[in-house]
């Protein structure tokens, strides 16, 4: 959890902030985390970053926007050069986290908020955000982000009281994605996130000014195009998690590739630990030249960690149990057998024969 100090404080550089510019996760994390500060100011504007590091690329937002605060929200690294190109204007950041990172590539300019530096218990951005804001109207933005980054917060028992229709009575935060109408929410912004950026943009200043849940589960000319993206995503979806789930053996480890116009690598993968629940599973996501992957499982960053080492123009990182890493394609294969290695000689493998 944030501080009570530290809760004063971002409020304050919000006060301050009177054209913000929010830089957020592409998934409901990251949105809803921008949503819940967006609509508590009633001001600025956001822009969702497709794969970290933040990069200098993204500063044309900056030079078309001209903000007087950049907030940067759920990005677990932000790049050195970006960070080169703030200092020279001279402007305000806060950035709000909850991956683990090394906190010495921060610049000393850089107003950085992640309790998980400390130790803390597990959270998501989504909750940190709404830590600060306390808005009861968008406790449902509260309640959705956090769960779609595997994480039900405590006030989900005040949700259920108000919305007890959309709820499942569930401390598992993807059985309530999977099994729930408000995870019906989730699994919509997701999908909409995946749309092109015209919709993206759409999806964002309805959602800016939705009253509940039910704004989004009811289809309205505001959010047509967010029910129509699922709907599509859902029949691709399916027929990669029927394929998935066809090739699962009695093997602990599960590893899936798969191609296409559409990554969906994280929501195949948070399905595949929800329903093969103790199982290591990765999913690569083959395009062109390189290939996106998604791990799941306890202590997988680790295994995912040095199967990285010595390929080249790879990178990775995430959460303890939850992580990602984009590779060369010719190395997927080499991969594939480094990641076989580390599953084998994990501390747990024996509790898999």
């Amino acid at each position: 959890m944030l501080t009570q100090n530290q809760i004063k404080e971002i409020r304050e550089h919000l006060e301050k902030a009177q054209n913000p510019l929010f830089f957020f996760d592409n998934d409901q994390d990251g949105l809803c985390s921008f949503l819940l500060l967006q609509r508590y100011l009633e001001r600025g504007k956001g822009f969702p970053i497709k794969s970290a590091p933040l990069k200098k690329d993204y500063f044309r937002k900056i030079n078309e926007l001209n903000p007087d605060y950049v907030f940067i929200l759920d990005v677990p690294d932000v790049s050195k050069e970006f960070w080169e190109e703030i200092e020279k204007i001279n402007l305000p950041v806060v950035w709000i986290d909850h991956h683990i990172y090394d906190t010495t590539k921060i610049p000393k300019f850089v107003n950085y908020y992640n309790p998980f530096s400390k130790k803390s218990q597990l959270s998501s951005t989504t909750d940190l955000c709404y830590q600060i804001t306390k808005r009861k109207e968008d406790l449902w933005l509260a309640i959705v982000g956090s769960i779609s980054d595997k994480f039900v917060p405590i006030y989900y028992s005040d949700f259920q009281k108000d919305y007890p229709e959309l709820v499942i009575d569930s401390d598992e935060a993807f059985e309530i994605v999977y099994e729930s109408e408000i995870g019906k929410v989730a699994q919509l912004l997701g999908g909409g996130l995946k749309d092109r950026t015209t919709n993206v943009i759409k999806m964002i200043k309805f959602l800016m000014k939705a009253k509940g849940p039910f704004d989004v589960l009811q289809e309205v000319p505001g959010n047509r195009e967010m029910h129509e993206k699922f709907n599509e995503l859902s029949k691709k979806y399916e027929k990669f998690m029927a394929k998935a789930k066809s090739e699962v053996d009695s093997d602990k480890l599960v590893f899936f590739e798969y191609s296409g116009d559409t990554s969906m690598s994280s929501e195949l993968s948070n399905r595949l630990s929800h329903l093969f629940s103790g199982r290591f599973i990765f999913v690569a996501y083959i395009k062109e030249g390189y290939v996106n992957v998604s791990a799941r499982g306890k202590g997988v960053k680790k295994i995912l960690e040095k199967a990285l080492e010595d390929l080249e123009n790879a990178q990775g990182g995430g959460h303890e149990d939850a992580a990602g890493a984009r590779i060369m394609k010719q190395d997927l294969e080499k991969f594939r057998k480094k990641v076989k290695e580390q599953f084998l000689s994990h501390p747990s493998f024996n509790k898999f024969k």
